[in-house]
């Protein structure tokens, strides 16, 4: 069974705006803490934010105020909200457990987001 599916990517100018969605497993949704990352081409998967399974978030501080994380467990279902996209937030964005010390599930595929005027 696969416990990540990403959507929501694609092509946004700077300054646009996007919302990635993460469906994963009833069990994710309610036990975990989840992180959204991010891989950019020629570089290292990097950890975005993460969501706590009460709702608590951190941020990189390369995103911090721009991106917001939420969670829906009804829908089993992690959301990413960037605004304000420049062209460094251009990557494949993924979800994952691998956060705080739990353990990481397979990755997913991944969204594709590019920023590009």
């Amino acid at each position: 069974q696969e416990q990540f599916a990403e959507s929501g990517g694609g092509l946004v100018h700077p300054g646009g705006s996007l919302r990635l969605s993460c469906a994963t497993t009833d069990t994710i949704s309610r036990v975990y803490a989840v992180g959204w990352f991010r891989q950019a081409p020629g570089k290292q998967r990097e950890l975005v934010g993460t969501i706590n399974k009460n709702g608590v978030t951190n941020y990189a501080d390369s995103v911090k105020g721009r991106f917001t994380i939420s969670r829906d467990n009804a829908q089993k279902t992690i959301y990413l909200q960037m605004n304000s996209l420049v062209p460094e937030d251009t990557a494949v964005y993924y979800c994952n457990t691998d956060v705080f010390g739990q353990r990481r599930f397979p990755w997913g595929r991944g969204a594709q987001v590019t920023v590009s005027s």
